[in-house]
């Protein structure tokens, strides 16, 4: 067997990796061994890809030293982001890694039609759709990444923003019409890099908070399809599996969350829904009054509880109280009290947020259940115990005329008794009042969740 002949097994092995590793992130239970071997396939290719360099007699020291210091510089960046990034700043993250990978495509569409002065149709083709779609997952990944950050969650217009976002695309298009044309001037290329990071750019700067879990999803779509456009222009087919890959699967998540947000993604692009979260305290909803608790009083009503179901939200994430919430559903459970976790499709701040946070506290797999599955059982539940989750239970999502109309949302106001941890009454990121807060069977324990927990758990071991 020749080395070609070894390198191409080795890179058919890793894509086989990377779908075992995707089909077995569809249950939390095997989601870390799919992601563990994601990563040795992923380890394999570039062991094979380096085989096949180090084979092509175009390498010197020069050549191996840059490569070097390339791997050991990014393999140091990304060991030191899994181990220091916090949970909540894990959205943010996911962004930069989003646009890591959408500009890497894109260098490597640029490099090659510097280099190569005769491409066929179909890699000129392939290069100019990794150079656009690249650029747009870079620039628009960045500007998700600092609006998730809070520089500014507002969304952002101005006068003319269609205009010059036309003007962008079309001036996209027509350059990478001549390029595929057969043109071989990188000045060209260029006009397509500016114009698809301004597109970038613009796409991203008027959506609001409340879309920020979709635009990850899609971004992330994005660097999958530039990928696999990269590996159509390298002739590599694990980089075209792998990409078509996250193309496909991002592209799916990021249907569903539309669809649980009951917004088309067209209209989620078109920007502007959701405010962000401004920490303006609003009035009850429909003039209703607001009824708050004592912590004794909570704990009592838990105790006392037959079933109670956990509503997790972004304000549980934002105070790292995942391991309190655990703590006191073990203590209701020690009490033979049943608990389980309702998960929205969107709550967080990115997809699967709340699962991957709840897992990283070992709450068992089998009580975090999805929105369709778990809603069903609201009206037979005693307790629900809602934490920083907003707009994802607002009753005024049933009523058309307000900016979450039509949204499916968790039931929680079915429950014979609500409980609401929150630091105050201000809006969630779709900047309207939440209704069940004025609920007669509502009662709000203002607090940050991570405390609020805290005391629940002392105040629960004494009743």
């Amino acid at each position: 067997m020749t080395v070609q002949d070894g390198v191409r097994l080795a890179s058919l092995f890793g894509a086989a990796c990377f779908v075992l590793g995707l089909h077995m992130m569809n249950s939390p239970a095997t989601a870390r061994r799919g992601n563990q071997l994601s990563a040795f396939g992923m380890l394999v290719a570039v062991i094979a890809v380096l085989v096949q360099v180090s084979h092509g007699g175009t390498m010197n020291a020069t050549r191996w030293l840059v490569l070097a210091c390339g791997a050991l510089i990014g393999g140091a960046v990304g060991l030191y982001s899994a181990r220091s990034v916090a949970m909540t700043s894990m959205p943010q993250l996911v962004s930069l890694f989003n646009a890591v990978g959408g500009g890497a495509a894109a260098l490597i569409a640029v490099a090659d039609y510097h280099h190569d002065t005769h491409l066929s149709g179909g890699v000129a083709t392939a290069s100019v759709l990794d150079v656009l779609i690249g650029c747009i997952t870079f620039s628009g990944s960045l500007v998700a990444a600092a609006k998730l950050q809070g520089y500014f969650s507002q969304p952002v217009t101005f006068p003319g923003a269609k205009a010059v976002s036309a003007i962008l695309a079309l001036a996209s298009v027509a350059a990478g019409i001549d390029v595929i044309a057969g043109a071989h001037n990188i000045w060209i290329l260029v006009i397509v890099v500016l114009a698809a990071t301004g597109i970038g750019i613009l796409m991203v700067l008027p959506i609001g908070g409340a879309d920020m879990p979709v635009v990850i999803s899609l971004l992330n779509a994005f660097t999958g399809t530039a990928v696999a456009m990269a590996g159509f222009v390298l002739e590599n087919a694990t980089l075209t599996i792998a990409g078509a890959l996250v193309g496909a699967s991002g592209g799916i998540l990021t249907k569903l969350m539309a669809d649980a947000m009951n917004r088309s993604v067209l209209s989620i692009i078109a920007g502007g829904f959701g405010t962000g979260a401004s920490g303006i305290e609003v009035s009850g909803a429909g003039g209703g009054s607001v009824r708050s608790i004592a912590v004794d009083d909570a704990a009592l009503q838990l105790v006392y509880a037959s079933k109670v179901i956990v509503v997790p939200g972004y304000g549980l994430a934002a105070a790292q109280a995942q391991h309190a919430v655990r703590e006191l559903a073990e203590l209701l459970e020690a009490r033979g009290i049943e608990v389980s976790y309702a998960i929205h499709p969107v709550a967080g701040r990115m997809p699967g947020h709340m699962n991957v946070l709840l897992a990283e506290a070992n709450v068992p797999y089998d009580q975090l259940r999805e929105m369709d599955d778990i809603n069903p059982e609201f009206d037979r539940t005693d307790v629900a115990l809602v934490i920083g989750a907003n707009d994802v239970t607002n009753p005024a999502a049933r009523r058309p005329g307000n900016a979450v109309s039509g949204m499916p949302i968790l039931d929680v106001d079915r429950a014979r008794s609500i409980i609401v941890i929150k630091r105050s009454m201000a809006s969630g990121y779709a900047g309207i009042d939440n209704e069940l807060y004025t609920d007669p069977k509502t009662s709000m324990l203002f607090a940050d969740a991570k405390k609020g927990l805290a005391e629940l758990v002392a105040a629960a071991k004494v009743v």
